[in-house]
């Protein structure tokens, strides 16, 4: 069947037939792709949109960028091979040099690194196995509102329990801790006396010989969270959390899966700290848009037997192609700091979007992993933060934008963060579109009937 030939509604009628009921996307964003380039993509009825979700922050140079088609292109005219699972190539060798050239040398001249089966989670998985093996403990520290996965272990560590209420036999031992969010700070405070607060809590935790915690295996956290709605802890936290951890001869692993190579302004998110994690969890834009996870850790920790972590396609060789292709080319022309100087901009618009709508509560994140939250002010709310969010309403936005030609997602606390995860490649005039859509978007939906909710001057 010629499916080029279909539009949009035909394909989505056969998609929903055909596919499970935990599809997600296609549930408020209603096209089928046809064509995608850089930072757009076209439905099969020819509608172009500006891609804000890059594949959950996958794509860092955007659609089919050249150099990342000609290094797969590259690999298939010279016959190699395509899957070896972990017999190493010239192909895997490239790739290590590019990936331990990109992180900070006090981590990666000591640094092991292990393929997994090719999604993050598969990468926290491993973590977890390597930091368990390597002390004897099974205690995991993680956090409020934090994002590993959806596999057993990783799921086990998210904070929204909505996904995990229907799954018996979780990862035991498994123990949540407070994460740093001004808007929403677990006690009631915000700036430098709530992060202080949550590093002094987790420290008391640790020396408390009643607090039910046996002696952990590890902590893992997001050095900014990206599906908890865009919230970055303050530098001084993390810095923290690092003294805490080492102290105690606790392995630190961090989760740069969604925020790694370049999205937060810095190669690395953790990098903004200048701390030195134990193990680094990667994936999504490593792979250049292709599938492919790995961690990268301390070479104290590799202690594990041989075959004590395995993956099929953990030999992915157009993967680790494309992702070679992929840092090369954020390293050589510097989209860390493009991230962060567009970035800027970008929140610089979308925050003069919030000054004139008392129903957004909330512009956040880091570089181009940016989160605007919005809130109902009416309702009766008695939780974190001054006001109830409505999820109601950033879906409305949501939708609007689609229709606009701008696609978002959501997260955070009852999905009302809007979400902002474009390639690094965008430019200065790219992002104004974006916002202006944004705005345009919101002012419809609050001016619209029974919505008009815009602050008055």
């Amino acid at each position: 069947m010629n499916y080029l030939d279909r539009g949009n509604g035909s394909i989505l009628a056969q998609q929903t037939e055909r596919e499970s009921n935990a599809r997600t996307y296609p549930r408020h964003l209603p096209f089928a792709i046809r064509e995608a380039q850089g930072p757009t993509v076209t439905d099969m009825d020819g509608n172009e949109y500006y891609d804000c979700l890059t594949g959950a922050g996958t794509l860092a140079l955007g659609h089919n960028h050249p150099n990342v088609v000609e290094a797969m292109e590259r690999v298939l005219d010279a016959d190699r091979p395509l899957h070896t699972l972990d017999i190493t190539t010239p192909a895997k060798e490239r790739f290590v040099d590019s990936l331990y050239d990109s992180l900070p040398s006090n981590f990666s001249d000591s640094a092991k690194i292990q393929f997994c089966s090719p999604a993050g989670t598969d990468a926290v998985e491993a973590a977890l196995k390597l930091v368990k093996t390597a002390t004897g403990n099974r205690s995991v520290l993680g956090f409020h509102g934090a994002y590993h996965g959806m596999t057993n272990g990783a799921l086990s560590l998210m904070g929204d329990t909505d996904a995990k209420e229907p799954i018996s036999g979780l990862m035991s031992d498994v123990h949540h801790l407070p994460y740093p969010d001004d808007y929403r700070c677990p006690f009631d405070v915000g700036g430098e006396e709530g992060h202080r607060l949550a590093s002094r809590y987790v420290e008391n935790l640790l020396d408390d010989p009643e607090s039910g915690i046996t002696e952990p295996a590890g902590m893992i956290l997001e050095p900014v969270q990206g599906e908890a709605g865009a919230v970055a802890p303050p530098d001084e936290w993390l810095r923290e959390i690092r003294r805490i951890t080492r102290e105690r001869d606790i392995p630190l692993i961090l989760d740069e899966i969604q925020a790694g190579l370049g999205r937060t302004g810095e190669l690395y998110a953790f990098e903004h700290a200048g701390i030195t994690p134990d193990v680094v969890t990667l994936s999504k834009a490593i792979g250049g848009g292709l599938p492919l996870a790995v961690v990268v850790y301390d070479e104290s920790l590799d202690v594990w037997e041989p075959g004590a972590h395995a993956g099929t396609f953990r030999g992915n060789q157009l993967a680790m192609a494309a992702g070679e292709a992929t840092i090369e080319y954020v390293l050589e022309n510097d989209l860390d700091d493009r991230a962060a100087d567009v970035g800027a901009h970008l929140r610089d618009r979308l925050e003069a979007v919030a000054d004139r709508f008392d129903c957004i509560g909330d512009v956040r994140g880091r570089g181009l992993l940016l989160g605007v939250e919005f809130v109902d002010t009416a309702a009766d709310w008695r939780g974190a933060g001054p006001y109830a969010p409505d999820g109601d309403l950033a879906k409305a936005v949501q939708a609007e934008c689609f229709d606009r030609g701008l696609v978002v997602e959501r997260g955070g606390r009852a999905s009302a963060t809007v979400r902002f995860l474009p390639p690094l490649i965008i430019s200065t005039e790219q992002a104004d579109d974006i916002a202006t859509i944004f705005d345009e978007s919101v002012s419809a939906v609050v001016n619209g009937p029974n919505r008009a909710r815009e602050v008055s001057a």
